[in-house]
């Protein structure tokens, strides 16, 4: 088979038919956590009802309308002590917000979690917020849908790959079904928790996010859960400038509530006494902060909602800005158990609420809702999920294009600023480091035989140890891999120089008869000229071997031999013309008399608001000769 064949037949995709079977499993768990979401909103609303209203009934309310005065501030701490011994006692996995615990149990465990996590990890998020902690579901059924995937794979003995592919369907299916985002929470999988770009996880997920919202329409209603009025579809070039800065002062606010966070995780852990009573101080400052702004209660879906209408007040909107965002960095980092969404989703509203006083009116609830986008985009640091999550949240199709902007500003500013997100600063915390950067591998754009040598030493399958050991101790000293073809130049089999030096200290005058076909190997690993790198890379692990001898498929001839040092070398090339051609670009921008840099970014943006300004009778072109001949 010639190369061409060869690349014929490698596809785009590695995929094969086990994607088939782990897609059924993947329908089926994402139909037990559309079931699973409704059982955890209804602890939710159950658990509000006894400890604020001292009533059985499991309909969602807000604990701000409870008539306990003063003592509203004894409940968070209640729950957080039942929260606390349950860490203690049943499974420490149920400490905080979720999302980072998924990732570690990726990474760390194999995808594997335990079952009582699935029953614990509900149960005492649905104590948490109904007793007031300022959280949010998401978190928690993402965690506990995972679990159910993983003991579904376990169940079924599957791979490593396999059980993360289905803890992470799992995860996407009890997001979907709680928020109607099945787009937004497949998007949460890929750019969190996949760590691939693969259709055989891909199909799995989304599959399992599309039965969850199915199954939601008849077991919790339609969405938007937010909905609003529709904004204009083109808001003007001023104010999309606006949702740039929007953007960046939503990215700088994410970079605060993430400090904040750790910042109060790092006072915990000063504290000398046991960590399972931790909660029950941030659960004193949730009450102390219920005490000062009822509102900051909750998962405040309502508080959301009003936002998103306009239809609160300044006070309101500083209450939930500055009392959630205090009450919420300190009871997460107490280790209580709560997602961080409806969070991020309230105070983005609230900064967005303050930003609509002073930015273009361009519609109700609209700049509280490209903030909470923002916020989103820039706290998780997954831009794609926080616009198409705030799209889905609201059906507003026309915010697109200002939520691009905003979301992409807010992620670009934590970027710059911060090392980690919130999401992934625990699992850095416990040695552990994640990228969230997704590339081609160089070497799957390689080939076998853009890199492999050539000019390598040959011997003749006739010829005896005798006859070619001079030239092995002085000649072919520097090749450890002793290559072996017959007549035709077809490779006979392979031999190391260590084992032939072996064989005549063993055997001495006898092996030195010996023709060189009964001392090697007739069967070696190869390697093909139309293989990719990473084919190589990979048959290079499991063999164990660093080189490896390159021969034609049809013939069998021998064209040269391929080693690490190669591979090595490949990647090093990679990055040389990556360098190489940013310096080419730079040669060109300075060479030959050419305008410099800053010029030239002179010349695109004048051109840019050349229309604006010819509104004033001045002309950017002139402004810009009057520039260069300067």
């Amino acid at each position: 088979m010639n190369g061409k064949n060869q690349q014929t037949e490698l596809g785009d995709f590695t995929t094969t038919l086990r994607v088939v079977p782990i897609s059924l499993l993947a329908i089926f768990i994402g139909a037990i956590c559309a079931f699973v979401a409704l059982a955890l909103l209804r602890l939710i609303g159950l658990f509000t009802n006894l400890f604020y209203f001292g009533r059985w009934s499991a309909a969602m309310v807000s604990p701000a309308g409870n008539h306990l005065g003063v003592f509203s501030v004894l409940v968070p701490v209640a729950g957080a002590l039942i929260i606390g011994f349950m860490a203690r006692y049943g499974s420490e996995r149920i400490r905080g917000h979720g999302i980072p615990e998924a990732i570690e149990a990726i990474l760390i465990n194999g995808s594997k979690v335990q079952p009582k996590v699935a029953i614990l990890k509900p149960l005492s998020s649905a104590i948490s917020i109904g007793s007031g902690g300022p959280f949010g579901a998401e978190g928690p059924i993402i965690m506990t849908g995972g679990a159910f995937g993983s003991m579904i794979a376990q169940l079924f003995h599957l791979t490593s790959a396999e059980r993360k592919t289905l803890l992470v369907a799992g995860a996407a299916g009890g997001m979907s079904a709680t928020f109607a985002s099945p787009v937004a929470a497949v998007l949460l999988a890929v750019e969190l928790l996949l760590f691939e770009w693969k259709p055989r996880s891909l199909i799995p997920v989304a599959l399992a996010s599309a039965v969850a919202a199915v199954l939601r329409r008849y077991i919790l209603g339609l969405g938007p859960l937010f909905p609003v009025p529709q904004h204009p579809l083109f808001i003007g070039p001023k104010a999309l400038f606006a949702c740039a800065l929007v953007g960046i002062l939503a990215g700088a606010l994410s970079a605060l509530l993430t400090l904040s966070v750790y910042a109060a995780e790092d006072a915990f852990l000063k504290l000398k006494f046991h960590w399972m009573w931790w909660p029950a101080i941030g659960g004193l400052a949730i009450g102390l902060g219920g005490l000062i702004f009822p509102q900051a209660l909750g998962v405040g879906y309502d508080t959301i909602g009003s936002l998103l209408q306009g239809s609160v007040t300044t006070k309101v909107i500083l209450g939930v800005l500055l009392v959630k965002w205090f009450i919420w960095a300190v009871s997460l980092g107490s280790g209580t158990s709560g997602g961080v969404l409806a969070p991020l989703l309230m105070i983005g509203g609230a900064l967005g609420g303050i930003e609509a006083l002073v930015l273009p009116n361009v519609g109700a609830g609209f700049w509280p809702l490209i903030s909470m986008g923002a916020i989103l985009a820039g706290t998780m640091r997954s831009p794609l999920t926080g616009i198409v999550f705030a799209f889905e949240l609201t059906h507003d199709p026309n915010v697109f294009l200002p939520l691009l902007v905003a979301g992409i500003m807010a992620h670009a500013f934590t970027v710059l600023t911060l090392k980690r997100s919130i999401l992934t600063e625990k699992v850095a915390r416990r040695g552990f480091h994640l990228s969230r950067e997704y590339a081609v591998d160089p070497l799957e754009l390689i080939y076998v035989r853009e890199v492999m040598r050539t000019n390598i030493a040959v011997l003749l399958a006739e010829r005896t140890l005798g006859e070619i050991l001079p030239s092995l101790r002085n000649k072919h000293r520097r090749q450890r891999l002793v290559v072996v073809v017959d007549h035709d130049g077809k490779l006979a089999g392979i031999a190391t120089r260590g084992d032939l030096f072996a064989k005549l200290e063993k055997e001495k005058d006898q092996a030195l008869r010996q023709p060189l076909l009964q001392l090697i190997t007739t069967t070696p690993t190869l390697a093909h000229p139309d293989e990719t790198l990473r084919t190589v890379v990979y048959r290079m692990a499991e063999s164990g071997l660093t080189r490896m001898p390159v021969v034609e498929r049809d013939s069998g001839k021998l064209l040269g031999l391929i080693s690490l040092d190669d591979l090595l070398k490949a990647r090093t090339r990679h990055l040389e013309e990556e360098q190489r051609r940013d310096r080419a670009h730079v040669e060109k921008a300075h060479g030959n008399g050419s305008a410099p840099i800053s010029a030239v970014f002179a010349c695109v943006f004048l051109a840019e608001i050349d229309f604006r300004i010819r509104v004033h009778g001045w002309s950017a072109p002139g402004i810009l000769n009057s520039l260069l001949e300067t």
